[in-house]
């Protein structure tokens, strides 16, 4: 990490109870777990988002419309 911020965390006890096993078994610090994790989880964030934008695009249908198509189509 180049540069790291410090935070105080707060976790249930048996959540820390179990980060601080896998960090053992896996010869890892939880600070570096935790950042592995909040940093995979803004990453999936990130691809909704963009995701969201690229969407924004299409154009939408009401539900009853859709349902309606379905039923014309056969499948219903």
């Amino acid at each position: 990490m180049d540069e790291t911020k410090r935070a105080t965390i707060y976790f249930d006890a048996e959540v820390h109870r179990a980060l601080r096993l896998r960090a053992a078994a896996c010869n890892r610090s939880i600070s570096d777990m935790v950042n592995e994790a909040v940093s995979m989880t803004l990453a999936e964030d990130a691809d909704d988002l963009k995701d969201a934008d690229q969407r924004q695009a299409e154009q939408s249908s009401s539900f009853e419309d859709f349902v309606t198509s379905l039923r014309n189509s056969g499948r219903l």
